[in-house]
């Protein structure tokens, strides 16, 4: 079935969240780490199940730099080693706002103890948008790349 061309219907919206993506690269360069961020996505579009997204966030992590291993591994990164303390708990905000859980006091204490308040929201902003694009993704269902 061939689904409505986002980018051509609503070319406006479309600018709004890519200038998102230009404003949160800035401020991901300047308060957390690019990889950290290439992760959080993924790891959002894992629990999302969004393939397009999927394949360009490995294939962006993988540019920047990042092992194939930890790519692989990143569906289980609670049971495996590779991951260092601040990369689990970005991972652990991603899947409990992806995921629409509360953000419990412990969890919060944990990341305010390893990222600064403007890091937290740049993270924060960061997984919301990326969850936004999984959702635009997932209606209209553009082939993911090879």
């Amino acid at each position: 079935m061939k689904r409505a061309n986002y980018l051509q219907c609503a070319p406006k919206l479309m600018q709004h969240l890519f200038a998102q993506e230009q404003l949160l690269n800035e401020e991901v360069t300047r308060n957390l780490d690019i990889k950290l961020w290439e992760l959080v996505k993924l790891r959002a579009s894992q629990l999302n199940q969004c393939g397009y997204c999927i394949a360009m966030h490995s294939r962006q992590a993988m540019e920047l730099g990042e092992c194939p291993k930890r790519i692989i591994a990143l569906n289980a990164w609670r049971d495996m080693s590779g991951f260092t303390t601040k990369e689990r708990l970005a991972l652990a905000l991603c899947e409990q706002l992806t995921n629409a859980q509360p953000i419990e006091d412990t969890l919060y204490t944990q990341l305010s103890d390893v990222f600064s308040d403007d890091a937290l929201v740049t993270l924060t902003v960061a997984i919301n948008a990326i969850n936004a694009w999984n959702r635009v993704v997932k209606m209209f269902k553009p082939e993911p790349d090879a």
